[in-house]
């Protein structure tokens, strides 16, 4: 486990990453239905801890999630959680509407210790194969109850969407004090300026850097809006993405599947502790120092989803 550290992060940086999609079956050793290594969950947190992660959110995307998800976090006061439905799965409203929102309400409210945002929701017109326009607007605006009623912040998702997504935002937004995140975020500038003047965070992760476009975007966000995630096991940063020419920190890497062992990640596959990537592709692009980004937005993170710790 020592020799895992990466090689240029700070014992005193901290991390919250925001989002991170630990149930998927990657972490049990499963790839594109085969099963490959045995489950490593406990050696991907212990990784993260390790390598400065002070909290991580989990992100549900469908009811389906809840269960264990839960599971996982229900041991350790570091790890959280979010509740919804993505855009992608919004057809799973459909048989029973009520119904599925009540149980949605049932998992906050049974854990509501654990749950810090709404979401995963919003829209998503890359993949409307999976649901159509009309189903996720419908669901997408449904699910802002739940922010209502329970007083949480949204994790957001928007692809190719903004005008609607916007719009649904605004009508809803007397109802939205807490606001909250746009994660994975790779728009324009303009989009990023105006959700911030409307409350919301940018959430940046591996896949908010892959291009010169998304670097000159990312540099003029302000700090005081930046949160920061890995959307692990996705959004990786590549050796082909504009960002990772700023990447100092190196893990030990297997890049073979079966090869798998407990002291090293696997190639492709995203794990929280990389998100000190993440942070050293803005630290490269803003001209700031690591620790003082690290710090700004531990403390963004802390205030919208840990109120109560937010001056940590």
């Amino acid at each position: 486990m020592k020799r895992l550290l990466a090689t240029n992060i700070s014992k005193i940086m901290k991390f919250i990453d925001i989002g991170a999609n630990l149930t998927d079956p990657m972490y049990q050793g499963i790839y594109n239905g085969s099963a490959k290594h045995e489950p490593d969950l406990p050696h991907v947190l212990e990784r993260s801890w390790t390598g400065g992660l002070d909290k991580i959110i989990i992100t549900v995307g469908t009811l389906a999630d809840c269960a264990p998800t839960f599971e996982i976090v229900k041991n350790d006061e570091r790890l959280f959680a979010t509740v919804g439905c993505h855009p992608t799965r919004c057809g799973e409203f459909v048989p029973d509407p009520e119904g599925y929102f009540a149980s949605l309400c049932q998992q906050i409210e049974q854990h509501r210790e654990k749950v810090v945002a709404i979401g995963e929701c919003g829209l998503d017109y890359d993949r409307l194969q999976f649901c159509d326009k009309a189903i996720q607007q419908q669901y997408f605006e449904k699910q802002l109850e739940l922010a209502a009623r329970y007083d949480l912040p949204l994790f957001l998702h928007c692809r190719n969407a903004h005008d609607d997504f916007v719009a649904i935002l605004q009508r809803n937004r007397d109802k939205l004090p807490r606001r909250g995140v746009v994660h994975t975020f790779d728009g324009s500038l303009e989009v990023a300026e105006a959700l911030i003047a409307d409350g919301y965070a940018i959430g940046i992760n591996g896949c908010s850097l892959k291009t010169e476009e998304n670097l000159s975007v990312a540099a003029k966000i302000p700090d005081a809006s930046i949160m920061l995630e890995t959307d692990s096991p996705w959004c990786e940063i590549r050796p082909s993405h504009a960002g990772s020419k700023y990447v100092r920190s190196k893990y030990p890497t297997v890049k073979k599947k079966e090869k798998w062992e407990a002291g090293s990640l696997i190639a492709g596959r995203c794990e929280p502790v990389m998100i000190s990537q993440v942070l050293e592709v803005l630290a490269g692009i803003k001209g700031k120092p690591a620790a003082e980004l690290a710090d700004q937005y531990y403390k963004n993170t802390a205030k919208m989803f840990f109120p109560a710790k937010g001056s940590d």
